[in-house]
Parts: structure tokens; C-alpha cells; sequence
């Protein structure tokens, strides 16, 4: 009964995850949704407001990082996989954002498909996609 419990909340949090990535035009600025919709290689880059652009994309990697925590415990029950995760996705929130915001300031063409990968770490869960694998083969070998 405990395990369905459990699992019932992790699918409760994937379902936000789901729901984030339904809403993101209506929950978040991002002028580069429509962007990378389209054939951007050969497009200038939209107009944006910079430090909106960076507070949306803060409070999107937030909510999302917040999300995979919650899986993260639920599924392993192990304070110290999640407080090596906060450090992992706090380190590359950093190291993202940093070229993410040399890509915004300075749009070049031939930058753009480095900057939508960039992005995409960024807006999309990919920490939790990363780490639940390595913690799993972890577990396993413990």
C-alpha cells in the first residue's frame, strides 16, 4: 500500500512536469518558443526583453527543479541523493546560464542551434532525465 502511495505522488509531480511543458506560452515569456518552432536557422532573432527572458527562464528551471527533487526523494527515499542533486542542478544552473545569457545578448546565426540546447537544459527537465539512471545504477551497486 506504501509503494502505490508513492507512486501515486510521482505521478502526481510528472503530471506537473506535464502541465508545465503544456502551459509554457501561457505561464512563461519566452519570445523563443516560437522561434525554435519555426525555421530559425534563417530567421534574425525575435525581439525579447533580456532580464524578463532570464527571471522566466530562472522561475521555469526553478519549478522544474523543485518537481524533480520531489521524484528524486519519493522514488530513492535518500536525503543525501537529493542534497548532491540540489548541488548538481545549482552548479548547472550556473554554468547554463552564463552562455545562455551570451546567446540572448549576442544572437548570431550560426549560434543558434548551441543556444536552443542550451535552452532546452535550461526550460526542460533534463536534470531529472540525467540523474534518475545514475542514481538508480547507484543504488543498484551499493
Amino acid at each position: 500500500m506504501r509503494k502505490l502511495i508513492t507512486y501515486s505522488f510521482v505521478g502526481v509531480l510528472l503530471l506537473f512536469l506535464i502541465l508545465i511543458r503544456a502551459y509554457e506560452d501561457v505561464l512563461f515569456y519566452d519570445p523563443y518558443l516560437t522561434f525554435f518552432e519555426n525555421d530559425y536557422l534563417y530567421l534574425d532573432s525575435p525581439r525579447r526583453e533580456i532580464a524578463k527572458l532570464v527571471l522566466f527562464t530562472t522561475i521555469r528551471y526553478v519549478l522544474n527543479t523543485i518537481i524533480s527533487l520531489g521524484i528524486l526523494y519519493l522514488i530513492f527515499k535518500d536525503k543525501s541523493i537529493v542534497k548532491f542533486s540540489v548541488l548538481i542542478f545549482a552548479v548547472a544552473y550556473v554554468l547554463l546560464l552564463i552562455p545562455f545569457l551570451y546567446f540572448v545578448i549576442n544572437p548570431n546565426q550560426e549560434d543558434y542551434y548551441l543556444f536552443f540546447n542550451i535552452r532546452r537544459f535550461l526550460i526542460q527537465p533534463i536534470g531529472l532525465i540525467l540523474l534518475f539512471p545514475a542514481f538508480y545504477y547507484y543504488k543498484l551497486n551499493r
